[in-house]
């Protein structure tokens, strides 16, 4: 298992080991030890999801509120993505990126993404299916979006068609208007967060 960490602090990607013969194949997708001692802290599992997305789907930019948040541990297990994270932590000096990783079934990687960020993707095929591990359960009150098509954001979507938003993500505030409005995330205050999760015991 190898961890490359992203340019946006507080997400990596995860490369594994895949062990394959005539009968198929075998991997260790997820590892409590490794995942804390590279982070810093463990991931604490509270409810793990699967969504399923007809090519051209965007889903995201999706974000929580911080403390707790929600960080994410996200693979695909079936056709392919473009894994988005936003780095929408007010004060973070890489306020306002993304970068991109190519998630499929083929390399099989996964993604971590720390508290306070925001995740997106793109289905590049039809049934893409992304597994994903959270940190917290789902709270509607604490959950927040921000546009995927935000010309200020500038995410470099790899639609082939025109981008399929669903009715939450196209009535979603621009980066601007979450700014604005005090939705966005505070870094000083998520590093804080972050920092206090390897002060605790598993």
């Amino acid at each position: 298992m190898k961890f490359r960490p992203l340019s946006i602090e507080g997400a990596w990607e995860i490369n594994f080991r895949q062990h394959g013969d005539a009968r198929g194949m075998f991997m260790e997708w997820y590892r409590f030890d490794l995942l804390s001692e590279e982070v810093g802290h463990p991931l604490r599992l509270a409810q793990a999801n699967m969504s399923v997305s007809a090519r051209d789907v965007v889903r995201g930019i999706h974000f929580a509120d911080v403390p707790p948040g929600q960080a994410k541990y996200v693979t695909c297990v079936r056709g392919a993505v473009l894994d988005v994270v936003v780095d929408l932590r007010v004060g973070s000096p890489t306020f306002g990126t993304w970068e991109g990783v190519r998630l499929d079934d083929t390399e099989r990687q996964a993604v971590y993404i720390s508290e306070g960020l925001g995740h997106g993707f793109c289905a590049l095929t039809d049934d893409a299916t992304l597994s994903y591990l959270c940190s917290e359960t789902y709270a509607p009150t604490r959950e927040h979006a921000v546009h995927p098509l935000d010309p200020d954001l500038a995410i470099a979507w790899p639609t082939v068609g025109a981008a399929q938003l669903s009715e939450r993500d196209l009535a979603a505030p621009t980066l601007a208007e979450a700014l604005r409005d005090g939705l966005l995330p505070d870094y000083e205050q998520c590093r804080r967060f972050t920092e206090s999760l390897g002060e605790v015991s598993p």
